[in-house]
Formats: structure tokens, sequence, C-alpha cells
């Protein structure tokens, strides 16, 4: 990661919360991920990269690309009141479609929030042909929790 470059990071909850600790608990609230296979978009802060590190044994995550954004943001995008995102409300917005968007959020000058009526979290499908791995083992294991880098996008296709 670039120095001064604000990447913009898919946070994808994979397991639930029987004994979790209260804190871990806690942190993934922070992250608004209250479900398994509730994705988010998040700065890579180091405010965040530490949430993130707390909360590694249930999560997964990785630099999402500006085309997968867009995908998640056309299949998965909802507003208040569970409507779907569509192409006239962002026009209403000022945006010309899903990747000026995309665009927006990938460079981080807008987030989640700050999209008026657009709700912060994706809930996606468990994905296709199941996880590749173990669900309770890190990436640099053969499993599906941690840091994925680039390969976040693989893993938000087969979900959307």
């Amino acid at each position: 990661m670039a120095e001064g470059q604000a990447k913009c990071l898919a946070v994808v909850r994979i397991r639930g919360t029987v004994n979790v600790r209260r804190d871990v608990k806690d942190t993934l609230a922070m992250l608004r991920l209250h479900k398994p296979n509730h994705a988010t978009l998040i700065p890579a802060t180091p405010t965040y990269l530490g949430m993130l590190q707390k909360a590694k044994d249930y999560i997964t995550w990785g630099e999402v690309s500006k085309e997968t954004l867009a995908k998640l943001l056309q299949r998965r995008g909802r507003l208040t009141g569970g409507k779907p995102l569509t192409e006239e409300y962002l026009k209403k917005l000022g945006f010309s479609g899903f990747e000026a968007l995309a665009e927006a959020l990938h460079s981080g000058k807008l987030t989640l929030k700050q999209v008026p009526g657009l709700k912060p979290v994706f809930r996606l499908h468990p994905p296709s042909k199941g996880f590749r791995g173990s669900t309770k083992r890190h990436v640099a294991e053969g499993g599906e929790l941690g840091y994925r880098g680039e390969k976040i996008n693989e893993l938000l296709e087969r979900m959307m």
C-alpha cells in the first residue's frame, strides 16, 4: 500500500457470534458487521486497520477494485426501506452512474455514510460453490479468515 494513498477496503464477516469476546463483538458492531455474509467498505486508516486486526478471526478483508465495487453497488446496494440502488437515484445525487460512485468511493473522496439514503452494509449471499478453505483458519493457513489482498474481489464476485 503506497503512503498517502487512501485505499478502499472491503470487509466481509464470515463467522457468527457464538462465544465471541465482548471487545471483538463491539468491534464488529463498530464496523457495522452484525451478521455473517454482510460486507462494508472502509478506508485503510490506522484506526480501521487496528479494528480489522482485533476481529481477524471472524472477518476477511482486502483491497476492492473499482469494477467489483461498481458491480457490488449495482447488484447489492440498497436504499433505506430496502429499495434497490438505481441509476436514476444516482443521477439525482449528481453521479453519472454506478462507475462514477464507485470511483468516488474507491478514491476516498466519499464514504458509504456520506451518500444520502444508501445503507452502509451490503447483504451478500454465501459464496457460490462454498468457501474454498476452512472458515476457522486464516488465509495464510489455507483458510478464509484475515487479510486476502486483491483476492477479495473473487470472493465478492462469488457472493453477489
